[in-house]
Formats: structure tokens, C-alpha cells, sequence
């Protein structure tokens, strides 16, 4: 037998729900054409495009720890 969903008033959300608002979503999604564009534009041969979009994917944590040495 199939369970019934839950039904939810309008404005409310259930507790496990896995809706969210996806603003940081946009944000990362923004920052990270943005970075494969710097990096593509900045690379010279194929491991260095292979390498810049490797580093688009993880570019907060570039800013993270760029941040970090100059706070310290």
C-alpha cells in the first residue's frame, strides 16, 4: 500500500522537506561560468584549460583560504 503525501498549508514547508530557496544556488551557479571564462581565457595549452576547469569547480575554497592568509 502506498503511503499519501503529506499535505502542506500554503507558505509552510514539512520538516523533511527538500525544498530550499537555491539563492546561493545561483550565486555559486554565476561564479562559476565566471571562473571558466577567467581560466579558459588564461590558459595556454590543453592540461592548462584541463587544469582551469578543474579550478572552476572549486574556486570558494581558492577564495576561502586566499582570505584566511590575509586575515592572519
Amino acid at each position: 500500500m502506498l503511503a499519501r503525501p503529506r499535505r502542506v498549508q500554503a507558505g509552510r514547508m514539512a520538516k523533511n522537506s527538500s525544498a530550499r530557496a537555491g539563492g546561493g544556488d545561483a550565486v555559486y551557479g554565476l561564479g562559476l561560468i565566471g571562473a571558466l571564462v577567467w581560466y579558459w581565457q588564461a590558459a595556454d595549452g590543453f592540461w592548462d584549460h584541463v587544469w582551469g576547469v578543474l579550478k572552476a569547480f572549486v574556486w570558494p575554497a581558492f577564495v576561502v583560504y586566499d582570505l584566511l592568509t590575509h586575515l592572519s
